[in-house]
């Protein structure tokens, strides 16, 4: 009797063990963890490609690799053609949070360590909030307020850690790549009411491309003179952290709760030091580390406010079997960054 107790007790006690980790090894989580593995690495990655192809040159072919990948994707994955009364919106989202946004970034990687602007680009949420209530009339609460207040303070830390004299411009211009990624964040919204997440960073994607189009000659010419491993880098960059992660972020968002896929984003900026620091050989400044602290806290505390009207999305019809509701925030690869990132 005494021993069918205990082995009852024993089963029960290793089922939620058991589940967990069957939960962790299922596909969306393994796309999840895929998408900020990718994102992260593409922070030290832009600071390869740069290095020996420029940032004009890289810019045009990240963007340019990661559009053909996808529009050969796009007819398996259902993308439709976007609606003629779309195309402005489009062009704003292809001009702000794909062409702006990778030449800021790549210009930044010039001055600035890839793991410190992971840290910097970490704060474009706070962008897209403020943005949104002046332009879509989004409520600011006392949340939005002092989560921006601390997120941009420790940005603040950041960019005064990051020059030789205590101030780094290359910071501020990363900074105006997190700016230009919440545009692309506000302006897609819209066209997520009626397209996925997948969708729409095709579009985007595609009309960053054809408004990069003038840095091609550029491009010619860095691809002449550049590196075995510049060129893979691009290649890289173009086909893993922006086509595939894209996918993979709507195949985990479509099946997961909004707050935990948003609460996973939050490890990005650590693991690009991490991988940063294996890769290149970088070792952040304690400010830096300080400060790029404080500003994941405070997108965490503008983020608590949308973890309740979240959370029917996880459960809804909608939610479970597509990206239609679902918002794309930045990688920071290809717009965190994307987003985040949209890197």
């Amino acid at each position: 009797m005494t021993a069918t107790a205990s082995t009852t007790t024993a089963s029960t006690s290793t089922a939620p063990a058991a589940s967990a980790t069957a939960a962790l090894a299922s596909p969306r989580f393994l796309a999840l963890a895929g998408t900020v593995v990718l994102w992260a690495s593409a922070f030290p990655a832009i600071r390869v490609g740069v290095d020996g192809l420029g940032v004009a040159a890289l810019s045009f072919l990240r963007l340019a690799v990661a559009a053909v990948a996808l529009a050969v994707v796009a007819p398996f994955a259902g993308v439709r053609p976007p609606r003629r009364r779309d195309l402005p919106l489009i062009a704003l989202c292809g001009a702000t949070g794909m062409t702006a946004y990778q030449l800021l970034l790549n210009w930044g990687e010039v001055h600035v360590a890839a793991g410190t602007a992971s840290l910097l680009i970490a704060v474009a949420p706070v962008f897209s909030v403020l943005l949104g209530a002046g332009f879509l009339a989004e409520p600011i609460t006392r949340a939005v307020v002092v989560g921006s207040v601390v997120a941009l303070t420790g940005s603040a830390v950041v960019a005064l850690a990051g020059g030789a004299g205590g101030f780094s411009s290359g910071a501020l211009v990363v900074l105006a790549a997190a700016v230009v990624q919440g545009v692309y964040h506000v302006a897609s919204k819209p066209l997520l009411r009626h397209r996925g997440g997948l969708e729409v960073a095709t579009y985007a994607m595609v009309a960053g491309t054809v408004l990069a189009l003038p840095l091609a000659p550029a491009a010619v010419h860095g691809v002449a003179g550049a590196s075995a491993g510049a060129l893979v880098a691009a290649v890289f960059l173009g086909l893993l952290p922006s086509a595939l992660g894209f996918v993979l972020w709507g195949y985990a968002v479509a099946r997961l709760p909004l707050s935990a896929s948003t609460a996973a984003l939050y490890l990005v900026p650590p693991v690009a030091l991490a991988v940063s620091f294996v890769w290149l050989s970088e070792v952040p400044r304690p400010a830096a580390l300080l400060g790029g602290a404080v500003s994941v806290l405070g997108v965490v505390l503008i983020n608590r406010r949308r973890a309740r009207p979240a959370t029917p999305l996880s459960t809804s019809p909608s939610a479970t079997s597509g990206c239609r509701q679902t918002p794309l925030p930045r990688a920071p690869s290809i717009v965190m960054s994307e987003e985040t990132k949209e890197s």
